[in-house]
């Protein structure tokens, strides 16, 4: 579904600045694949979904979605392959309009749009079963505008919307770390019965690394811009914390450097 091929990507070249930020990076995700990416500040985590986005253009390698050469393709040509949902539950909607119409304009991206605007009857209906999945009340509010909702509510409609058309691959960029250990638990397991009920194919970047051994089929753990673990089956299934950062320390060379993933044990 997602093929990954040598990707690299420098910023400020040839400058003292420069920055090595993906080091000719190759990954191939299955259909159905739940990765998640942890690694320390600077591992090249976000600019691995930017490119994947096609927010950053990689300097060098390939990156194919379900068989189609994206590589080349601007960031709203992608919209149709992917699903987003940032760090910042302020991105992502559209806070003076109302949920329903939200999910009205996340229905039809990257569709061809005509002059009718309106939301049908049977769309209102679809948008509240929806809405009612996330048990959180929101199907009796469908009028309400997105500016009105918590933290917490908004990420899981920007899920919603990030999803309700099946895309090929679903990027969560540390989606809970702006929401407090309770609402970020929620939506964890929001995520997570979206992803398993639409059979999506899903990278979430995360921080805490519980979360990380605890969602998805697949870890990889990056570090310097550059794929340093990937593990899945029984090894992540019996994978712990400190066995995660054993392994780190042993093939980096160096101490996992991370305050928030560190004080998340």
């Amino acid at each position: 579904m997602l093929e990954i091929k040598n990707i690299t990507k420098v910023f400020n070249a040839k400058t003292v600045n420069e920055k090595v930020a993906l080091d000719n990076v190759s990954l191939t995700l299955n259909d159905g694949d739940f990765v998640t990416i942890i690694g320390g500040n600077g591992a090249g985590k976000s600019t691995l979904l930017n490119a994947i986005a096609g927010t950053y253009r990689p300097d060098a390698g390939k990156i194919i979605i379900d068989g189609k050469d994206v590589t080349k393709f601007s960031e709203h040509k992608r919209a149709k392959f992917l699903g987003r949902v940032f760090q910042d539950p302020m991105m992502g909607t559209a806070a003076s309009m109302q949920i329903d119409e939200n999910l009205a304009l996340a229905s039809r991206r990257g569709k061809v749009r005509g002059l009718k605007w309106g939301i049908t009857k049977a769309e209102r209906e679809q948008y509240k079963e929806a809405l009612k999945e996330l048990g959180l009340g929101l199907e009796d509010r469908i009028t309400t505008k997105i500016g009105l909702l918590s933290g917490g509510q908004r990420q899981a409609v920007t899920l919603l919307m990030a999803s309700i058309n099946k895309p090929q691959v679903l990027l969560l960029d540390e989606h809970t770390a702006a929401l407090d250990p309770k609402t970020a638990a929620k939506v964890l397991e929001i995520s997570d019965k979206i992803i398993s009920e639409h059979k999506l194919t899903a990278l979430m970047v995360t921080h805490n690394m519980n979360h990380a051994i605890e969602y998805g089929n697949r870890l990889i753990m990056m570090n310097a811009g550059k794929i340093i673990l990937d593990i899945s089956g029984e090894a992540k299934k019996n994978l712990t914390v400190d066995e995660l950062l054993r392994q780190f320390n042993n093939i980096s060379g160096e101490q996992f450097a991370n305050d928030r993933a560190l004080l998340s044990k």
